[in-house]
């Protein structure tokens, strides 16, 4: 926010917000004159009855957070008008008096300060500093401390002015001296988390991510049902081991490249696609006989395109900045322990009715086989065709 900000009040800020595109009529060109001084003549006429309209400031605040080694420190910014709106005063200009500030200082931090939206896991202790009007601006600002070294995770959702529904409010974060996050909150934005590059920010990282993970396996019956088929047909300890490894290691390359956005695929794509593996592993059971086990393979290819699906998980819930290596291996961890708490279980259970009667374990190698390929087909045809109608 450093340069010209939007409708030019950028200067209120310090971060790096870009500035609105500019319109100018005389980037036109008239071949008839008479025409064009017509066209001219309206387009001053629509300024002029539109100008007691736009004398309002852009609605933007600002708000600066800098976490330092024992305290977070902020600075907030915003136009005289809202808060003079706030007051019930019909006139801002008083405000930028220091006297009259000053004197509404405890009136202004009461209504402003559980609108930050600032949640740091327990009660905010808020110092606020003397504030200062910024009169060339029709701008206050306002400082404050928050003593203590900074949580591994805060979460933030500013609504400072509610009454304007235009209103947004341009966050940056700084951590170390360094621009490490920017947000623009409006009237309907979601609560954004920040994860500190500390120590208590890489364990707030793997608490949040690692359940992540094992939360969206459990709910996502696909990837279970395209492991699930892979056990089906039994094997020695260390050849599942070997299948599990390589969906594993399948998903964990796409997981990283789609998450960063590396690579993309749509989601139209990618979730037919993860239907049809199933469909394949299922047949596979069925028709492979005798010959030669291509599980390992399937699982290590076939992962790839699971993994696409798991990243729009990651998309969704945002991936911390400061850490990103920790935050794909705490959600690949918490993807493996979902898996092993299913996998592990239904592998027993099949190894214990194949040890009783093979032909009892093959019957249900076989059953499973036709239900897994049936709910394939069932989601390839729900997603291909029915997308539009669920």
């Amino acid at each position: 926010m450093g340069g010209a900000g939007p409708c030019g009040i950028g200067s209120l800020g310090s971060g790096a917000f870009q500035p609105a595109a500019s319109f100018s009529l005389a980037s036109f060109t008239f071949k008839r004159p008479l025409y064009g001084l017509a066209i001219l003549l309206a387009a001053l006429f629509a300024f002029a009855l539109a100008a007691p309209a736009s004398a309002h400031p852009a609605p933007f605040s600002y708000l600066d957070i800098k976490l330092e080694k024992d305290r977070i420190q902020g600075v907030l910014t915003v136009h005289a008008l809202d808060v003079a709106h706030e007051l019930g005063f019909a006139d801002p200009t008083p405000l930028l008096v220091h006297d009259i500030l000053h004197a509404r200082e405890g009136d202004i931090a009461r209504i402003i300060q559980p609108r930050l939206g600032i949640d740091l896991g327990e009660p905010l202790r808020l110092q606020w500093t003397e504030p200062s009007a910024l009169p060339d601006q029709k701008a206050l600002r306002f400082g404050f401390t928050i003593d203590g070294p900074p949580p591994g995770t805060f979460t933030l959702a500013p609504n400072l002015f509610p009454y304007d529904p235009q209103h947004q409010t341009f966050v940056n974060v700084y951590e170390d001296g360094q621009l490490t996050q920017q947000w623009i909150f409006g009237k309907d934005s979601k609560p954004q988390t920040y994860f500190t590059g500390t120590r208590q920010g890489v364990v707030a990282v793997i608490k949040t991510f690692v359940p992540s993970g094992m939360h969206h396996i459990w709910i996502g019956p696909d990837h279970l049902l395209f492991l699930l088929g892979l056990m089906l047909m039994g094997g020695s300890v260390w050849g599942l081991v070997r299948i599990v490894t390589a969906f594993t290691i399948g998903h964990s390359i796409t997981l990283a490249l789609a998450a960063l956005d590396i690579v993309t695929v749509p989601a139209s794509i990618v979730e037919p696609a993860i239907a049809l593996t199933i469909v394949v592993v299922g047949a596979d059971n069925l028709l492979r006989g005798q010959g030669r086990d291509l599980r390992f393979w399937m699982a290590l290819a076939f992962g790839l395109i699971h993994g696409f699906g798991f990243a729009s998980v990651l998309r969704e819930f945002g991936l911390p900045q400061s850490a990103l290596g920790w935050s794909l291996f705490s959600f690949n961890v918490g993807v493996e322990l979902g898996q092993l708490a299913v996998v592990v279980p239904v592998a027993f259970v099949l190894w214990a009715i194949r040890r009783k009667s093979e032909l009892w374990g093959k019957r249900v190698a076989q059953a499973g086989s036709v239900i897994v390929i049936g709910a394939g087909s069932w989601w390839f045809i729900q997603r291909v065709f029915l997308a539009g109608a669920m």
